[in-house]
């Protein structure tokens, strides 16, 4: 495989160094893998922290900054960062009124998160965690216990990073980001294997001529395998298994995720298919974003996730955002 890398060992450092060039309003510690709002902390406001593997940027350092996360901690491709960087990231954006950890469910993240949230604890810092599990693929998986977490996890930054801005308490943020974790499912479809830096080649095997639905963040294997469908018979599969799991009664959010290697025209068709498949089942749809923002590496193929959202999470939906990866209303 081809890759525009020097060696595999450095790949994320030197992401970070070239992310850290290009986005001068965050401060990055590429030695200590810590990703920070150029500010923080700011006083009164919640701080916002995330992180997870490398690999499916933007998430979560293209997330940082107004209207969304205070800091990321990346760590290496598809590995959990360490509590130590999350302790960091906690210190760094505390301003009294505590931080919130935001936590997708991998076994290895909840498991370093939990530990550094009674680490900071220790240090005074008050720690609310939220876990990210939206995917209705697969009940357990190779990484996780339970349900994984996937695209819901930019609903729940937006939203409760939103209600932070504006100066929401510690506990209503927490409310609020379980309330979209609850409201949101998500089902994902690849169409090729990706490949890691350190393999140097996929990760599974994925023949030609056939697809894998239900497909992790991380090339984890899904519900079956099938030959090669249509746009219009992957959106039919994708919103069935998300719809009936959710039943949604009102307004969604959709969101319309590249993989990585997908190019946006394909999404921009594939949405197509996805809006008239809810359409079909009289699904009103408030708000859609298409485009790669949960990625895994090079994987082509997408992922389609709904969130039902009233008329609080339509407007928090709705505020102003500025980061790398998310951007309007600034």
């Amino acid at each position: 495989m081809k890759m525009l890398i020097n060696v595999a060992e450095n790949v994320v450092a030197d992401a970070l160094r070239g992310f850290a060039a290009a986005h001068p309003e965050l401060t990055v510690d590429v030695e200590r893998r810590v990703i920070v709002r150029r500010g923080a902390p700011y006083e009164g406001k919640v701080g916002l922290v995330s992180g997870g593997g490398s690999g499916h940027e933007p998430l979560h350092g293209g997330f940082v900054g107004k209207g969304m996360l205070d800091a990321a901690c990346p760590g290496e491709v598809f590995t959990s960062p360490v509590p130590d960087q999350m302790v960091r990231a906690a210190a760094a954006v505390d301003s009294g009124a505590g931080v919130l950890f935001i936590v997708k469910n991998y076994t290895g993240d909840v498991l370093n998160f939990q530990m550094a949230a009674e680490l900071a604890e220790d240090e005074g810092v008050q720690v609310v965690s939220v876990l990210v599990d939206d995917d209705v693929a697969v009940t357990d998986s190779l990484y996780t216990a339970g349900r994984r977490g996937t695209g819901a996890t930019l609903f729940v930054e937006k939203i409760a990073g939103a209600a932070a801005e504006e100066g929401a308490p510690l506990d209503k943020v927490a409310a609020l980001a379980r309330q979209v974790n609850s409201a949101s499912r998500t089902f994902g479809v690849a169409l090729s294997a990706c490949s890691t830096p350190a393999k140097g080649g996929p990760t599974f095997d994925l023949p030609d001529g056939e697809l894998e639905l239900g497909v992790g963040i991380h090339g984890e294997p899904g519900r079956e395998r099938r030959a090669m469908m249509t746009s219009g018979e992957i959106a039919d599969v994708t919103v069935e298994a998300v719809v009936s799991d959710l039943n949604p009664d009102g307004p969604v959010l959709v969101l319309v995720n590249g993989m990585g290697a997908t190019p946006l025209l394909e999404l921009y068709g594939f949405n197509a298919e996805v809006q008239r498949a809810l359409a079909e089942r009289r699904i009103p749809v408030a708000r859609t974003l298409v485009g790669n923002y949960v990625t895994s590496l090079d994987m082509a193929g997408a992922s389609v996730t709904i969130c039902q959202a009233d008329e609080e999470l339509l407007r928090l939906y709705d505020a102003p955002v500025s980061t790398p990866g998310l951007r309007w209303g600034c």
